[in-house]
């Protein structure tokens, strides 16, 4: 009888790939988690207990074959678990770093639920494509057929590139537009070095140009090229824009200089991290070195700045937030790193002004709070503690509390494009269509700030949706 490689979880603990230490890893930009090697990969891989309703595939927003391609890792079969990853994930290499699987997939493993510890999926996923990337397995592909199809793309973030990429598989003419000067959206220019390298990111794009998708870079719709001159250039546009307007805080002293915005600060370092000159971090304007930073949000990007602000050489980075941390938004995994690193958590504090001298700011005023009644969702709604106010010194303050859609009707002169009260794109579940003709949205531009898991799904979906609608046109002409 042949040996069971499964079901292992009662004899091996589970075992997360090796971190680096605290003093090392705030040093530098680099990922902080060792890879798997291939025996702890299979090992790991083998405590999934393959059962019959795989809550993990369920609550993966993409419904990954999770469990197939755990019993293909723990049976030494790589490549075929590559293939079965990849099957329904454009970037698993990409979500194995950054999703919050402690949330989705891990958090609804079953033996997590009986006490065993979850299955480590996150890291055995990008252990799985890394490896296949190091083998070659990954290649730039080439439709069976060409299609006369075109397709243009507004937005090379993560909806945007997942559209791009099962179009252009299926021989359909992509265009992506997009206003910066490196494609990715947030996952190159939003998200730090120590959670996803640049190099993951930058070789999907160039996976896809050179498999047959164009991209216009610094190209901002509504200046460069209209909207309605893309819409005349594609059989179909896909609105995959993301959503990029920092909400703000408006209270006393909120203009001091050394009050930024979390994406303006992001994307400085990560520039950097590419080698460019950026002007507002020689100056100091987006540099957290030498200063005392409090950074005011308790998302992930929050965490981002916080980590960031460490690496930077900052004398002390606290963060405010107004809840507890059990009421934390972002991920508990990130919370714990940055606390290791030596980021200062102030919870149960929300800002009500800020304190400046000359115009820059040397501090925050600062509100205690605590958590009252439940709101109409069940969480305990924040209230000010009355007296038990006080001045947070700071040099630089970081404000992370979200993003919110840019007026795209507005910006792109289309009055007609629907949009909700919220701003976001109003497009049908699951084809992503709007009420314009061939105009379709995917992404945070349609579901508002979301993860990056969701996107690839709303791209995914939305190219699906597209390639039927082509598909009848086609049948139609041929009757």
């Amino acid at each position: 009888m042949a040996k069971q490689p499964m079901l292992k979880f009662v004899k091996i603990d589970r075992d997360m790939p090796e971190k680096r230490a605290a003093e090392d890893r705030k040093e530098d930009f680099n990922e902080i988690y060792a890879e798997f090697a291939q025996a702890k990969a299979e090992e790991q891989a083998s405590r999934c207990s393959q059962c019959g309703v795989p809550y993990c595939q369920s609550h993966c927003p993409l419904h990954n074959n999770i469990p197939d391609w755990l019993r293909l890792t723990a049976t030494g079969r790589l490549e075929e678990a590559y293939a079965t990853s990849q099957a329904t994930n454009t970037f698993p290499e990409i979500c194995g770093r950054i999703c919050p699987q402690d949330r989705l997939c891990e958090g609804n493993c079953v033996i997590e639920q009986s006490g065993h510890g979850t299955v480590t999926i996150g890291a055995v996923e990008k252990y799985i494509t890394d490896t296949a990337w190091e083998n070659g397995w990954v290649k730039p592909f080439t439709p069976l057929q060409e299609r006369g199809e075109s397709v243009g793309i507004i937005g090379a973030g993560p909806g945007g590139l997942a559209a791009a990429d099962m179009l252009r598989r299926a021989g359909v003419q992509v265009t992506i537009y997009d206003r910066y000067d490196r494609a990715g959206g947030l996952l190159t220019y939003g998200i730090p070095g120590f959670k996803l390298e640049k190099d993951v990111v930058m070789r999907r794009n160039q996976l896809l140009a050179d498999s047959g998708v164009t991209f216009v870079m610094n190209c901002n719709v509504g200046e460069d090229i209209s909207f309605e001159d893309i819409r005349g250039k594609h059989d179909a546009v896909i609105i995959a824009t993301g959503v990029y307007k920092s909400r703000d805080l408006s209270m006393p002293g909120s203009g001091a200089a050394g009050i930024v915005k979390a994406i303006d600060f992001l994307t400085a370092s990560n520039k950097r991290s590419f080698g460019d000159t950026v002007p507002e971090f020689e100056s100091g304007e987006l540099n957290a070195e030498g200063k005392k930073v409090v950074v005011i949000g308790g998302g992930d990007t929050a965490m981002d700045c916080v980590r960031t602000s460490i690496r930077e050489g900052a004398t002390s980075v606290k963060c405010l937030y107004r809840r507890d941390r059990a009421n934390m938004p972002g991920s508990q995994r990130e919370t714990q790193n940055a606390e290791e690193e030596g980021v200062i958590f102030e919870w149960l504090s929300a800002p009500k002004g800020f304190v400046d001298s000359d115009g820059t700011v040397t501090g925050v005023m600062v509100q205690k709070m605590r958590l009252g009644a439940a709101d109409a969702t069940g969480r305990q709604a924040p209230e000010v503690i009355e007296g038990a106010d006080y001045v947070e010194e700071a040099d630089l303050v970081i404000k992370a509390l979200g993003f919110e859609p840019e007026d795209l009707p507005t910006l792109w002169g289309q009055p007609e494009l629907p949009v909700t009260r919220w701003g976001t794109v109003k497009a049908e579940f699951k084809s992503g269509a709007t009420d314009l003709p061939g105009v379709y949205a995917v992404g945070d531009i349609v579901r508002g700030a979301s993860l990056v898991v969701w996107a690839i799904k709303d791209g995914r979906d939305c190219a699906e949706a597209i390639l039927e609608r082509f598909d009848a046109k086609a049948a139609v002409a041929a009757e």
